[in-house]
């Protein structure tokens, strides 16, 4: 089973380029200053709290409208041959291909009689799933997705396996979106079922004991558009030979319309545990179903919605739970079914941050962070330390596969030069073992990785990461990409990466910095970087930059600062309060628009760390930073790269249109702003990899002639759009 927070995954990836494209990519560059396609402005407006605020991009909300549409293709009829024309690109996306061409390995979950896993045998659009009985055995393909689609969009997401083995119901997704369906298949045989459940999202899966069926979640409307508002969540029961009209609604909350659910059927079949959220807010709730009677009805457990619950799973009467109920750290407690009052205490707050916690073969295996640095832990069921397993380096554990009742659990563990791992680890004792380790066309030897320390403007210390080449020289001309998010509760950690591994080659230093709104401290670190609190994020921000520039590692006009999604709203915020501390700005998929996120798709669930723009004094606070609304004429922004995909239907493009197009209109420096919009593509998740390859080339090759101040114009100013 793979615990929850382990799943979070904030790494953007990148974007695949239509037929209709590829045959401007081969065009000469457009001299500089660059003549941007005229984007029309109207009168669109409303008044928010008595102010009036103006709109005049809203045209472009409307991804389906052929004016939207047009403008899509006339942005990306500048942008990819301008891309495409840089001199560093093509070596770039070869070092890429090079480097990226390397055996990578899932990690493993062990079911009823054998092990499952993905492998990637180097350039695969999209990992295939393997089945084999023992580790290192014989093997066979159980679900290869890139047979699915020709241009290696569609994904494998989630999957449970039934308690016997027998059948695997596993969810796919297509061209980047969060819908998913659900399909079944034998393993014996590794053919489907017909069995299908369409319009699945934001899910889980969970099998009954016996195997007649699953719970999935879903909501009642279906918009691929990313224009509603999706509410109403539901978890629903699929039954095996059934079609899906017929499937259960086992439980909603008309009069809670914000909750979401997650049914988990307990390890002895006896208890449905759901897990009630409110948007992305870290407090939940917990419901329970007692499943040995007919027809008992959810009742809450825990509903108080004063804290974090996590389930680890039933022993018993006992239900077990990582929480941050009185330890901002975290800590893991005990429930009893009969008396759910009182938690009791098995593993209490420690001076590192719980980040995750799974019973592994009857103890509890928990995961922390020292300064964003992973630390492993094994306790007893009650909570008694028994080891500390020692991690192979500085670095990071990504995910954990682990079960009540097996004496083996696995981990994957990476650095920002140390290609992701596979470990097995014996739960009586603690020892670990090198399972799988990648071999990648470079010499790890020659980086450098190290962890430094600066304070914000407010004093508040701060951990950044730095790697490079030891033969890099540190000076005012050394490129550096600096990468944050900043939100959610999601810790920056260390990662492996191609790409950055790429950068690093070319002499550059990569960063980055572990930002408050982040989880590596635990909840007063995150809430420190929310709401009324959010420009602590960007001057930690801010701070990190002149951090670097002050210990001559670099200088602003060499400093590229990337991000997406909420970390796109950093890149975006920080670029336009700080132009002169930055040389290049490269927002992915970010949250520009602060006055009118909660009204697409998910982004009413975000006012947790956003705030909701109905309250007058947010209302204020979000206009005085949003992307959008706080672009100025006469200032002269650093070369902006946005990048985006017009099938996102989480952070929905829009965002980044109005901003690109208001950048395009003011822009007074001699450097561009570009928008490289994939019209195949969502917000990031199961991007095939020649995607990935063709958008970070992209990205590189854009920084690195910003950085070195060839992206300037013989006039020093470029012109309004469409001028």
């Amino acid at each position: 089973m793979l615990s929850r927070a382990m799943a979070k995954n904030h790494l953007l990836l990148t974007v695949l380029l239509t037929a209709a494209c590829q045959t401007t990519r081969n065009a000469p560059m457009p001299e500089l200053p660059l003549t941007y396609p005229p984007t029309a402005q109207d009168a669109t407006g409303e008044r928010i709290h008595g102010e009036l605020i103006a709109d005049p991009y809203r045209w472009l909300e409307d991804p389906e409208s052929p004016r939207t549409q047009a403008w899509v293709q006339s942005q990306n009829d500048l942008t990819l041959p301008f891309l495409k024309s840089l001199p560093e690109r093509e070596g770039i996306e070869a070092r890429m291909s090079e480097l990226w061409n390397y055996a990578r390995m899932g990690l493993p979950s062990r079911e009823t009689g054998f092990y499952l896993y993905q492998k990637n045998d180097g350039l695969q659009n999209q990992g295939v799933l393997y089945l084999a009985g023992e580790l290192g055995g014989n093997e066979r393909v159980l679900l290869d997705p890139n047979q699915l689609s020709k241009d290696g969009t569609v994904a494998l997401g989630s999957l449970a396996v039934t308690e016997d083995g027998r059948h695997m119901a596993y969810m796919l997704s297509e061209a980047g979106s969060d819908w998913n369906r659900i399909q079944v298949l034998d393993t014996a045989t590794g053919k489907d079922l017909d069995e299908r459940v369409d319009w699945v999202k934001f899910s889980g899966l969970s099998w009954a004991k016996d195997g007649s069926g699953f719970y999935y979640s879903t909501y009642p409307v279906h918009d691929k558009t990313g224009k509603e508002a999706l509410k109403n969540h539901q978890l629903c029961f699929h039954r095996l030979g059934t079609p899906q009209s017929q499937d259960r609604l086992v439980y909603e909350r008309k009069d809670q319309p914000e909750w979401g659910f997650g049914g988990r059927v307990s390890e002895d079949g006896e208890l449905l545990i759901i897990t009630v959220t409110q948007g992305t807010d870290q407090r939940t709730r917990i419901h329970v179903q007692d499943l040995t009677r007919p027809d008992q009805p959810v009742r809450p457990l825990l509903d108080a919605f004063d804290a974090e619950y996590e389930c680890l799973g039933k022993l018993g009467r006992q239900l077990y739970f990582k929480t941050d109920k009185d330890a901002p750290r975290g800590r893991i407690v005990s429930v009893d079914l009969d008396n759910p009052a009182a938690l009791r205490e098995l593993v209490p707050q420690s001076a590192d941050t719980l980040e995750s916690a799974s019973f592994a073969g009857g103890r509890i295996l928990a995961l922390y962070m020292r300064d964003a640095i992973s630390v492993l832990r094994l306790h007893d069921a009650q909570g008694k330390l028994i080891a500390e397993p020692r991690l192979p380096d500085i670095g990071s554990i990504g995910m954990i596969s682990a079960d009540l009742d097996e004496g083996e659990a696995f981990f994957s563990f990476a650095g920002f030069t140390r290609p992701t791992e596979i470990w097995k680890l014996e739960t009586a004792t603690g020892a670990t073992t090198r399972v799988f380790a990648p071999k990648v066309a470079f010499d790890p030897a020659q980086y450098v990785t190290k962890q430094v320390f600066y304070d914000s403007k407010d004093g508040t210390r701060v951990p950044l990461f730095l790697c490079y080449k030891q033969s890099t020289r540190m000076g005012s001309d050394t490129p550096c990409m600096l990468y944050g998010y900043g939100g959610f509760n999601i810790p920056m950690k260390p990662a492996f990466s191609v790409a950055n591994l790429v950068w690093m080659e070319r002499g550059g230093i990569y960063a980055v910095a572990c930002l408050r709104g982040g989880g590596e401290y635990g909840r007063d670190w995150h809430q420190s970087g929310t709401k009324l609190k959010k420009q602590n994020v960007f001057d930690d921000f801010h701070a990190a930059a002149e951090f670097l520039a002050k210990n001559h590692y670099t200088s602003p006009r060499r400093i590229a600062i990337r991000g997406g999604s909420n970390g796109g709203l950093l890149v975006g915020a920080c670029m336009l309060q700080r132009p002169e501390l930055y040389g290049c700005a490269l927002p992915a998929v970010g949250v520009l628009d602060m006055l009118r996120y909660q009204r697409f798709t998910l982004g009413w669930a975000w006012a947790s760390d956003y705030g909701d723009v109905a309250d007058p004094e947010i209302f204020r606070y979000l206009l005085g930073y949003s992307p959008v609304h706080n672009i100025r004429k006469g200032v002269a922004y650093p070369p902006t790269l946005v990048t985006t995909g017009d099938h996102d239907d989480r952070v929905v493009p829009a965002h980044s249109y109005k901003f690109a197009a208001g950048l395009q209109a003011v822009q007074e420096a001699s450097s561009p702003v570009l928008i490289r919009i994939e019209t195949r593509g969502g917000h990031g998740a199961g991007k095939p990899t020649a995607m990935q390859i063709e958008e970070l080339a992209d990205q590189w090759a854009f920084a690195l002639a910003a950085l070195e101040g060839r992206l300037s114009s013989p006039s020093g100013k470029a012109p309004a759009a469409g001028k």
